[in-house]
Protein backbone atom coordinates (compact mmCIF):
# COMPACT_ATOMS: atom_id res chain seq x y z
CA UNK A 1 0.00 0.00 0.00
CA UNK A 2 1.55 3.10 -0.67
CA UNK A 3 0.37 7.06 -1.47
CA UNK A 4 0.08 8.15 -4.61
CA UNK A 5 -0.45 11.66 -6.64
CA UNK A 6 -4.11 11.07 -8.91
CA UNK A 7 -5.80 13.34 -11.30
CA UNK A 8 -9.09 14.90 -10.45
CA UNK A 9 -12.03 12.58 -10.93
CA UNK A 10 -14.27 13.42 -14.11
CA UNK A 11 -17.59 14.46 -13.67
CA UNK A 12 -20.10 11.89 -15.08
CA UNK A 13 -23.79 12.67 -15.83
CA UNK A 14 -25.35 11.58 -12.79
CA UNK A 15 -22.39 11.37 -10.38
CA UNK A 16 -21.02 14.13 -7.70
CA UNK A 17 -17.71 14.23 -6.31
CA UNK A 18 -17.40 13.99 -2.69
CA UNK A 19 -14.61 15.27 -0.26
CA UNK A 20 -14.08 12.51 2.23
CA UNK A 21 -13.76 13.77 6.26
CA UNK A 22 -13.94 10.29 7.33
CA UNK A 23 -13.51 6.93 5.52
CA UNK A 24 -13.28 3.87 7.84
CA UNK A 25 -11.45 1.14 7.77
CA UNK A 26 -13.28 -1.79 7.64
CA UNK A 27 -11.50 -5.55 8.47
CA UNK A 28 -12.69 -6.77 5.23
CA UNK A 29 -10.33 -3.92 3.34
CA UNK A 30 -7.64 -5.38 6.10
CA UNK A 31 -7.92 -8.96 4.87
CA UNK A 32 -7.60 -7.80 1.17
CA UNK A 33 -4.53 -6.03 2.13
CA UNK A 34 -3.18 -9.69 3.15
CA UNK A 35 -4.50 -11.20 0.19
CA UNK A 36 -7.50 -12.69 1.38
CA UNK A 37 -10.39 -10.83 -0.17
CA UNK A 38 -9.99 -11.67 -4.13
CA UNK A 39 -12.55 -9.18 -5.03
CA UNK A 40 -10.26 -6.24 -4.14
CA UNK A 41 -7.55 -6.19 -6.96
CA UNK A 42 -4.97 -3.97 -6.88
CA UNK A 43 -4.08 -1.30 -8.51
CA UNK A 44 -7.48 0.35 -6.07
CA UNK A 45 -8.04 2.43 -3.73
CA UNK A 46 -10.79 1.30 -1.08
CA UNK A 47 -12.89 3.16 1.33
CA UNK A 48 -16.27 2.19 0.93
CA UNK A 49 -17.45 3.35 4.91
CA UNK A 50 -17.30 7.30 3.82
CA UNK A 51 -19.03 10.51 4.60
CA UNK A 52 -18.28 14.06 3.70
CA UNK A 53 -18.74 17.32 1.85
CA UNK A 54 -19.88 17.24 -2.25
CA UNK A 55 -17.50 19.72 -3.57
CA UNK A 56 -19.25 19.28 -7.31
CA UNK A 57 -21.95 17.86 -9.41
CA UNK A 58 -21.99 16.43 -13.03
CA UNK A 59 -24.60 16.98 -15.69
CA UNK A 60 -28.19 16.58 -14.46
CA UNK A 61 -27.59 16.51 -11.25
CA UNK A 62 -29.20 19.14 -8.57
CA UNK A 63 -26.70 21.71 -7.74
CA UNK A 64 -28.06 22.39 -4.21
CA UNK A 65 -26.01 19.01 -2.95
CA UNK A 66 -23.22 21.19 -3.38
CA UNK A 67 -21.43 22.00 0.17
CA UNK A 68 -23.70 19.54 2.14
CA UNK A 69 -22.36 16.47 4.26
CA UNK A 70 -23.03 13.56 3.18
CA UNK A 71 -23.01 9.40 3.91
CA UNK A 72 -22.41 7.31 0.77
CA UNK A 73 -24.06 4.13 0.66
CA UNK A 74 -21.41 2.42 -1.76
CA UNK A 75 -23.44 -0.14 -3.61
CA UNK A 76 -24.73 0.47 -7.24
CA UNK A 77 -27.27 -1.05 -8.10
CA UNK A 78 -27.95 -1.68 -11.97
CA UNK A 79 -31.35 0.30 -11.94
CA UNK A 80 -33.23 -2.19 -13.40
CA UNK A 81 -33.46 -5.44 -12.12
CA UNK A 82 -36.51 -6.08 -9.61
CA UNK A 83 -34.18 -5.81 -6.83
CA UNK A 84 -32.80 -2.67 -7.56
CA UNK A 85 -36.67 -1.55 -8.09
CA UNK A 86 -37.68 -3.58 -4.49
CA UNK A 87 -35.06 -0.64 -2.89
CA UNK A 88 -32.64 -3.78 -2.40
CA UNK A 89 -29.23 -2.96 -4.61
CA UNK A 90 -27.12 -5.23 -2.09
CA UNK A 91 -28.90 -8.12 -3.72
CA UNK A 92 -28.41 -7.04 -7.66
CA UNK A 93 -26.85 -9.22 -9.56
CA UNK A 94 -25.10 -6.72 -10.96
CA UNK A 95 -23.78 -4.60 -8.36
CA UNK A 96 -20.86 -2.54 -7.95
CA UNK A 97 -19.35 -0.72 -5.12
CA UNK A 98 -17.34 2.22 -4.09
CA UNK A 99 -14.28 0.72 -2.78
CA UNK A 100 -14.21 -2.20 -4.46
CA UNK A 101 -15.20 -2.20 -8.42
CA UNK A 102 -14.39 1.68 -8.18
CA UNK A 103 -11.85 4.00 -6.80
CA UNK A 104 -13.26 4.58 -2.65
CA UNK A 105 -13.09 6.74 0.28
CA UNK A 106 -9.49 7.23 0.93
CA UNK A 107 -8.68 9.79 -1.31
CA UNK A 108 -8.99 13.31 -1.46
CA UNK A 109 -11.42 13.71 -3.94
CA UNK A 110 -14.06 10.32 -4.31
CA UNK A 111 -16.57 10.47 -7.46
CA UNK A 112 -19.98 8.75 -6.53
CA UNK A 113 -23.83 8.23 -8.15
CA UNK A 114 -25.73 11.14 -6.64
CA UNK A 115 -28.45 8.11 -5.88
CA UNK A 116 -25.88 6.84 -3.53
CA UNK A 117 -25.61 10.04 -1.35
CA UNK A 118 -27.89 10.38 2.02
CA UNK A 119 -27.47 13.99 3.37
CA UNK A 120 -26.32 14.28 7.35
CA UNK A 121 -28.84 15.88 9.68
CA UNK A 122 -27.18 19.23 11.03
CA UNK A 123 -24.20 19.05 13.18
CA UNK A 124 -24.01 15.43 13.33
CA UNK A 125 -20.23 14.60 13.29
CA UNK A 126 -18.91 13.66 9.57
CA UNK A 127 -17.04 10.09 11.51
CA UNK A 128 -20.92 9.51 12.36
CA UNK A 129 -21.51 9.35 9.03
CA UNK A 130 -18.93 7.19 7.83
CA UNK A 131 -20.39 4.41 10.66
CA UNK A 132 -23.42 4.31 8.63
CA UNK A 133 -22.29 1.40 6.41
CA UNK A 134 -20.81 -0.74 9.54
CA UNK A 135 -24.30 -0.18 11.35
CA UNK A 136 -26.80 -1.06 8.35
CA UNK A 137 -25.32 -3.66 8.53
CA UNK A 138 -26.45 -4.84 12.07
CA UNK A 139 -29.59 -3.52 11.37
CA UNK A 140 -30.05 -5.68 8.13
CA UNK A 141 -28.87 -8.99 10.07
CA UNK A 142 -31.35 -8.41 13.32
CA UNK A 143 -34.28 -7.75 10.80
CA UNK A 144 -33.38 -10.95 8.89
CA UNK A 145 -33.86 -12.64 12.19
CA UNK A 146 -36.03 -12.05 13.57
CA UNK A 147 -38.37 -12.29 10.72
CA UNK A 148 -39.39 -15.52 11.40
CA UNK A 149 -41.06 -14.27 14.81
CA UNK A 150 -39.58 -12.60 17.95
CA UNK A 151 -36.97 -13.79 19.87
CA UNK A 152 -36.38 -13.62 23.51
CA UNK A 153 -32.45 -14.58 23.58
CA UNK A 154 -29.93 -13.70 20.95
CA UNK A 155 -26.20 -14.32 20.83
CA UNK A 156 -23.80 -11.78 18.93
CA UNK A 157 -20.44 -13.67 17.67
CA UNK A 158 -17.59 -11.49 17.68
CA UNK A 159 -17.44 -7.90 19.02
CA UNK A 160 -15.54 -5.80 16.26
CA UNK A 161 -17.66 -3.14 14.30
CA UNK A 162 -19.65 -5.54 12.46
CA UNK A 163 -20.25 -7.08 16.13
CA UNK A 164 -21.58 -4.21 18.11
CA UNK A 165 -23.35 -3.23 15.05
CA UNK A 166 -25.18 -6.49 15.28
CA UNK A 167 -25.71 -5.98 18.92
CA UNK A 168 -27.14 -2.95 18.50
CA UNK A 169 -29.49 -4.20 16.09
CA UNK A 170 -30.62 -6.91 18.22
CA UNK A 171 -31.45 -4.23 21.12
CA UNK A 172 -32.52 -1.78 19.49
CA UNK A 173 -35.30 -4.43 17.84
CA UNK A 174 -36.56 -5.11 20.89
CA UNK A 175 -34.26 -8.58 21.93
CA UNK A 176 -34.53 -8.30 25.62
CA UNK A 177 -31.28 -10.42 26.49
CA UNK A 178 -28.59 -10.33 24.00
CA UNK A 179 -24.90 -11.76 24.82
CA UNK A 180 -21.88 -11.28 22.99
CA UNK A 181 -19.03 -13.87 22.77
CA UNK A 182 -15.77 -12.35 22.19
CA UNK A 183 -12.21 -12.86 23.24
CA UNK A 184 -10.97 -9.31 24.04
CA UNK A 185 -11.65 -8.05 27.25
CA UNK A 186 -11.52 -4.49 26.20
CA UNK A 187 -14.38 -5.31 23.16
CA UNK A 188 -16.40 -7.12 25.53
CA UNK A 189 -16.57 -4.68 27.72
CA UNK A 190 -17.58 -2.05 25.47
CA UNK A 191 -20.22 -4.25 24.53
CA UNK A 192 -21.38 -4.53 27.31
CA UNK A 193 -21.45 -0.68 27.58
CA UNK A 194 -23.65 -0.49 24.47
CA UNK A 195 -26.21 -2.86 25.66
CA UNK A 196 -25.15 -6.91 25.77
CA UNK A 197 -26.72 -8.41 28.85
CA UNK A 198 -23.85 -10.93 29.22
CA UNK A 199 -20.78 -11.17 27.38
CA UNK A 200 -18.31 -14.63 27.40
CA UNK A 201 -14.69 -15.01 26.74
CA UNK A 202 -15.07 -17.92 24.43
CA UNK A 203 -17.14 -20.21 22.86
CA UNK A 204 -17.39 -22.84 25.14
CA UNK A 205 -18.18 -20.51 27.90
CA UNK A 206 -21.55 -19.61 25.76
CA UNK A 207 -24.69 -20.70 26.88
CA UNK A 208 -26.82 -22.92 24.40
CA UNK A 209 -30.42 -22.59 23.55
CA UNK A 210 -30.56 -19.06 21.98
CA UNK A 211 -33.53 -18.13 19.76
CA UNK A 212 -30.82 -16.58 17.68
CA UNK A 213 -27.20 -16.32 16.97
CA UNK A 214 -25.48 -13.82 14.94
CA UNK A 215 -22.27 -14.84 13.44
CA UNK A 216 -20.05 -11.56 12.70
CA UNK A 217 -17.19 -13.39 12.02
CA UNK A 218 -17.42 -15.94 9.83
CA UNK A 219 -14.85 -18.50 10.07
CA UNK A 220 -15.59 -22.22 10.21
CA UNK A 221 -15.50 -22.38 13.90
CA UNK A 222 -17.64 -19.97 14.56
CA UNK A 223 -20.17 -21.40 11.86
CA UNK A 224 -20.76 -24.09 13.55
CA UNK A 225 -20.15 -22.56 17.07
CA UNK A 226 -23.31 -21.24 15.79
CA UNK A 227 -25.20 -24.21 14.73
CA UNK A 228 -24.84 -25.73 18.11
CA UNK A 229 -25.98 -22.20 20.10
CA UNK A 230 -29.21 -21.92 18.84
CA UNK A 231 -32.02 -23.72 20.14
CA UNK A 232 -34.22 -26.21 18.12
CA UNK A 233 -36.26 -24.56 15.54
CA UNK A 234 -34.28 -21.28 16.52
CA UNK A 235 -32.43 -19.07 13.43
CA UNK A 236 -28.79 -18.25 12.77
CA UNK A 237 -27.44 -15.77 10.54
CA UNK A 238 -24.07 -15.15 9.32
CA UNK A 239 -22.55 -12.19 8.70
CA UNK A 240 -19.12 -12.57 8.66
CA UNK A 241 -16.57 -13.26 5.76
CA UNK A 242 -13.65 -14.60 7.03
CA UNK A 243 -13.79 -18.37 5.37
CA UNK A 244 -15.56 -19.00 2.38
CA UNK A 245 -16.06 -22.86 2.49
CA UNK A 246 -17.40 -24.53 6.03
CA UNK A 247 -17.85 -27.95 7.02
CA UNK A 248 -21.70 -27.56 8.95
CA UNK A 249 -23.00 -30.85 10.55
CA UNK A 250 -26.39 -31.01 8.47
CA UNK A 251 -27.46 -33.55 10.82
CA UNK A 252 -27.71 -30.93 13.76
CA UNK A 253 -29.74 -28.83 10.94
CA UNK A 254 -32.00 -31.04 10.10
CA UNK A 255 -33.07 -32.40 13.48
CA UNK A 256 -33.01 -28.88 14.95
CA UNK A 257 -35.20 -27.39 11.94
CA UNK A 258 -33.28 -24.50 11.80
CA UNK A 259 -32.86 -21.71 9.82
CA UNK A 260 -30.03 -20.44 8.17
CA UNK A 261 -29.32 -17.36 7.12
CA UNK A 262 -26.92 -15.25 4.91
CA UNK A 263 -26.85 -11.08 5.58
CA UNK A 264 -25.41 -9.20 3.27
CA UNK A 265 -25.05 -5.60 2.87
CA UNK A 266 -28.27 -3.78 3.85
CA UNK A 267 -31.23 -2.20 1.66
CA UNK A 268 -31.61 1.52 0.88
CA UNK A 269 -33.77 1.64 4.20
CA UNK A 270 -31.89 -0.44 6.41
CA UNK A 271 -29.07 2.45 5.61
CA UNK A 272 -31.41 5.13 6.40
CA UNK A 273 -32.49 3.28 9.58
CA UNK A 274 -28.96 3.19 10.44
CA UNK A 275 -28.22 6.63 10.10
CA UNK A 276 -31.26 7.50 12.56
CA UNK A 277 -30.46 5.38 15.12
CA UNK A 278 -26.68 7.10 14.95
CA UNK A 279 -27.72 10.89 14.13
CA UNK A 280 -30.32 10.40 17.37
CA UNK A 281 -27.84 8.92 19.80
CA UNK A 282 -29.60 5.43 19.94
CA UNK A 283 -26.24 3.53 18.54
CA UNK A 284 -22.98 4.28 18.49
CA UNK A 285 -19.78 2.59 19.55
CA UNK A 286 -18.43 4.91 22.09
CA UNK A 287 -15.62 7.65 21.74
CA UNK A 288 -14.41 7.86 18.28
CA UNK A 289 -10.97 8.13 17.32
CA UNK A 290 -9.34 11.29 15.68
CA UNK A 291 -9.27 11.20 11.36
CA UNK A 292 -5.88 10.26 10.68
CA UNK A 293 -4.27 11.72 7.25
CA UNK A 294 -4.05 9.51 4.61
CA UNK A 295 -0.03 9.87 4.36
CA UNK A 296 -0.78 7.55 7.37
CA UNK A 297 -2.69 4.83 5.26
CA UNK A 298 0.31 2.45 5.08
CA UNK A 299 1.00 2.47 8.48
CA UNK A 300 -2.51 2.11 9.77
CA UNK A 301 -3.49 -1.11 7.08
CA UNK A 302 -0.06 -2.47 8.58
CA UNK A 303 -0.93 -2.25 12.20
CA UNK A 304 -4.34 -3.69 11.81
CA UNK A 305 -3.11 -6.92 9.86
CA UNK A 306 -0.25 -7.25 12.92
CA UNK A 307 -3.70 -7.89 15.44
CA UNK A 308 -6.68 -6.81 16.07
CA UNK A 309 -6.67 -3.14 17.23
CA UNK A 310 -7.78 -1.57 20.49
CA UNK A 311 -9.92 1.04 18.53
CA UNK A 312 -13.27 -0.40 17.36
CA UNK A 313 -12.93 1.95 14.33
CA UNK A 314 -9.87 3.67 12.96
CA UNK A 315 -10.68 6.56 10.37
CA UNK A 316 -8.93 7.94 7.08
CA UNK A 317 -9.03 11.86 5.64
CA UNK A 318 -8.17 13.94 3.61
Amino acid sequence: MEVREAAEPDLRPGWVVVRPGAAGVCGSEVEAYVGLMPNRQPPLVMGHELAGEVLAVGPGVDGSWVGRLVAVNPIIGCGLCAACRAGEPNLCAGRTLVGIQHPGGFAERVPVPVECLVALPDGVDVRVGALVEPMANGVRAAGLGLAAGPAGRAVVIGAGMIGLACLQGAVLSGIPDVAVVEPSEARRAQAERLGASRSFGSLEEAEAGADLVLDAVGTARTRRAAVDLVRPSGTCVFVGLHDDETPIPFHSVVRKSLTLRGSYAYTRAEFARALDWLATGRAGIGELTPVLPLERGPDVFAELASGPSASVKLFLGG
